[in-house]
């Protein structure tokens, strides 16, 4: 039987087809357009490349970071090619053209976009993302490398070397992460001489109550400590070395309350003090470990987290070191800097990466909720290739089959499942986790009172606001 060659509906142009193929419904094209709309950049006339496409297309940029401007937009327009005889040749556009729509586009509805969608996404189902009845989420910034221009250089600057000054300008970005699906979300960007703390203030608002938030010693600040408790969320965070933290009143567990300040007068006249509890801790027989660990945390009862369990908790911050490693290294690809050119389209490619991440990252999250799975036991690059190889051609599946395709999409993901930690060995990702496994506690020691840094008060360094 001959085939039907289908034809485009009357009036409508090829590019009104485009998506995402396997991930578009991470980005609903209704909430594509309601963000246009919002930074007023939704297109006024007909144009080869109209500004939902380029939304598109952006985040198609950071999924092919290998591949040129025109090969990622053939390859969302071959996506949908099935509308026309097979044997046409789709116009694709120039360099010049595709760069000419991202900077009418610029960067304010791709971030727009980011923030209305990328969010936590772990359900009571989900495996690794919970201790106690908290959300884990882990606090941290990292940095990119840009392309080698003028107006880049300007923009975000360079860190310095031995001789002279590194080879590309960088940007600076802070984000928090869901630690179970590793969502990165609730991120902020600058230039590179911009520190994580300065960033840090403006995402700490993200969090909320029912999370717990990890972080290193680089951030807790009297400031910034006072602006994540007051989000509802509860903290646990690195103490810095030369962090003044007297015992108040030794509890239990071995852990003690005790007060930190916003500057010396302060604690001189016992001023705007805030209570934390401090867990003092070493770990043995573990490889490089420093001679002694402390943290400080808001969840002041040892009853609602013994000292113990948060101990061996804290190693979940590792978790954001991992998830910036598939960003920077899967995703983007090692020693590949952001190839835009202008400081308005790094800023819009970055986003655009952060939202290809989540979109991966929320496949995966489907396929080990459907396999009963730790998300973490799933191959991120793996996942990638799935993606990229399946993204065009699933545009041309009828809707009718398109669940189907989703499905078998899912099942692919699971083919790779990475080591699992076997029984007596530190099994740091215990699901649903009501008391951490005695495989994990025991490498968690506390400090007796009598060894704590803090016990006569010999530390004479405060926090800094």
């Amino acid at each position: 039987m001959a085939r039907t060659v289908a034809t485009l509906p009357a009036g409508s142009r090829i590019t009104d087809y485009i998506s995402l193929g396997v991930i578009a419904k991470f980005f609903p094209r209704q909430t594509v357009d309601a963000a246009l709309r919002q930074t007023g950049r939704a297109s006024e006339r007909e144009r080869d490349l109209p500004a939902h496409v380029v939304v598109y297309y952006v985040i198609a940029l950071a999924l092919y970071m290998r591949s040129s401007y025109r090969e990622v937009l053939r390859c969302l327009l071959e996506g949908v090619q099935w509308l026309l005889d097979p044997s046409a040749a789709v116009k694709v556009a120039g360099k010049s053209g595709i760069s000419q729509a991202r900077s009418r586009l610029g960067p304010e509805p791709l971030r727009h976009l980011y923030e209305a969608i990328v969010a936590p996404i772990a359900t009571k189902q989900t495996k690794g993302a919970w201790y106690r009845q908290w959300r884990l989420v882990s606090l941290d910034g990292s940095t990119l490398d840009t392309a080698d221009t003028v107006e880049n250089d300007k923009a975000f600057g360079r860190p310095g070397a031995s001789r002279g000054s590194s080879a590309f300008p960088k940007i600076r970005f802070v984000a928090l992460l869901e630690n179970g699906t590793h969502v990165l979300w609730a991120a902020r960007v600058s230039r590179y001489a911009t520190d994580e703390l300065t960033l840090a203030e403006d995402v700490v608002p993200a969090l909320s109550k029912g999370m717990l938030c990890l972080a290193d010693r680089f951030f807790p600040s009297y400031k910034l400590w006072r602006t994540a408790a007051r989000s509802g969320a509860d903290l646990l965070w690195r103490a810095r070395r030369n962090a003044r933290l007297e015992i108040d009143r030794r509890l239990p567990d071995g852990s003690y309350l005790s007060r930190i300040y916003r500057s010396t007068s302060d604690r001189r006249n016992q001023r705007e003090a805030i209570m934390v509890r401090v867990i003092d801790y070493c770990l043995k027989d573990v490889r490089d470990a420093e001679p002694l660990y402390q943290l400080i945390t808001t969840i002041l009862d040892p009853a609602q987290a013994p000292a113990k369990e948060l101990a061996a908790l804290y190693h979940e911050r590792w978790e954001i070191e991992t998830a910036l490693d598939e960003l920077k290294t899967h995703l983007r690809g090692a020693q590949i800097v952001l190839r835009s050119k202008t400081p308005e389209l790094v800023e819009q490619e970055f986003w655009g990466l952060l939202m290809a991440h989540f979109a991966i990252r929320g496949l995966m999250h489907e396929a080990a909720l459907q396999a009963g799975e730790d998300p973490d036991r799933l191959s991120f690059l793996h996942s990638v290739r799935v993606v990229q190889r399946r993204m065009a051609r699933a545009v041309a599946f009828p809707p009718r089959h398109w669940k189907a395709l989703h499905k078998a999409i899912l099942d692919e993901i699971l083919q790779e499942r990475q080591f699992q930690p076997q029984p007596g060995q530190p099994a740091w990702r215990e699901a649903q986790n009501e008391q951490l496994s005695a495989a994990t506690t025991k490498e968690a020691t506390l400090v007796p009172a009598s060894m704590s840094p803090n016990a006569s008060g010999s530390l004479s360094e405060q926090y800094g606001a």
